[in-house]
C-alpha cells in the first residue's frame, strides 16, 4: 500500500507532529510485554518485529505516519506510575526536522 493510501486509510492524525518516537538498537521488547505497545493510545502505532541481533527475542517498532508524538511510550508506566523513559532508554523523541532528514519527508 503507497504511502499516501495508508495515511488516508488510517486517518490518525490531521498533522505532522513536532516529535516522532524512533526504536533504537537498546530495545529488548520488554521480555514480551512492551509497555510502550500498552501505554501508546494509537492502535497499531507501535508493534512487535523480529530482533535481527536477537532472534529468540522481539522488538518494537514505531509506525510514523501513526505516531502523535505524545510521549506516552516512554513516560507512563503500568499501574498508572510515570517512568523516566523506557526503561531501556530504547525510545529517541526526535523532531520531525531531524527525522525528515533521517528517513525522508512525511506525507502530512
Amino acid at each position: 500500500m503507497a504511502v499516501k493510501e495508508k495515511a488516508k486509510k488510517t486517518g490518525q492524525r490531521k498533522r505532522k507532529p513536532k516529535i516522532l518516537a524512533v526504536i533504537n538498537d537498546a530495545c529488548t521488547g520488554c521480555g514480551g510485554a512492551p509497555i510502550c505497545i500498552t501505554e501508546c493510545p494509537v492502535d497499531n502505532c507501535m508493534f512487535e518485529v523480529e530482533n535481527p541481533d536477537a532472534p529468540f527475542f522481539m522488538r518494537v517498532d514505531v509506525d510514523p505516519l501513526l505516531c502523535i508524538g505524545c510521549k506516552k511510550c516512554e513516560t507512563k508506566g503500568p499501574m498508572e506510575t510515570f517512568l523516566e523513559g523506557c526503561p531501556w532508554d530504547a525510545i529517541d523523541m526526535v523532531p520531525l526536522e531531524e527525522y525528515e532528514k533521517r528517513f525522508g519527508e512525511l506525507p502530512y
